[in-house]
């Protein structure tokens, strides 16, 4: 009887692992008409690290048509994409070392994927978060929200 209930509980826990780590796994698309194809994300409290795969659909060179996904709380998106247009294409479009980015993807042009892992320790379900391209205007469209769900 013990056995069983022990295997019970292996099978059981082995069927919950790769839910958990499915939940914790995201993948955005972006296009060359200027989209993500979502404006919401989210991954629940008990998440303790993100892997975020973003993909670039599109035929377009990153010069010309590039695409990152920016994670910040919504009341810093706007300041940090500004400051991005002055930090420039070498940098990504994203100002060095600003603390106000909680995460962010390599620029990748089309036909590219960038994937990125970050922790969720500092992040909470009551705080306000986004995700944007800072490529040079395209926040008005590429933008949603990212969401720590209990």
């Amino acid at each position: 009887m013990k056995k069983t209930h022990y295997l019970a509980g292996l099978i059981l826990l082995s069927a919950t692992l790769p839910a958990l780590a499915d939940e914790c796994t995201l993948t955005i698309d972006s296009n060359d008409a200027m989209q993500f194809d979502q404006q919401e994300l989210s991954v629940p409290a008990s998440c303790q690290e993100v892997t975020l795969t973003l993909h670039h659909s599109g035929n377009l060179a990153k010069n010309i048509m590039g695409h990152n996904w920016v994670l910040s709380k919504t009341a810093d998106m706007q300041d940090i994409a500004t400051a991005g247009i002055a930090a420039g294409a070498d940098n990504g479009y994203l100002p060095a070392e600003d603390e106000r980015i909680l995460a962010h993807t390599d620029m990748i042009g089309g036909g590219e994927s960038s994937t990125i892992s970050f922790s969720t320790a500092n992040l909470s379900s009551a705080e306000d978060y986004s995700f944007f391209c800072s490529f040079p205007g395209h926040i008005g469209l590429m933008k949603g929200s990212f969401k720590i769900t209990e």
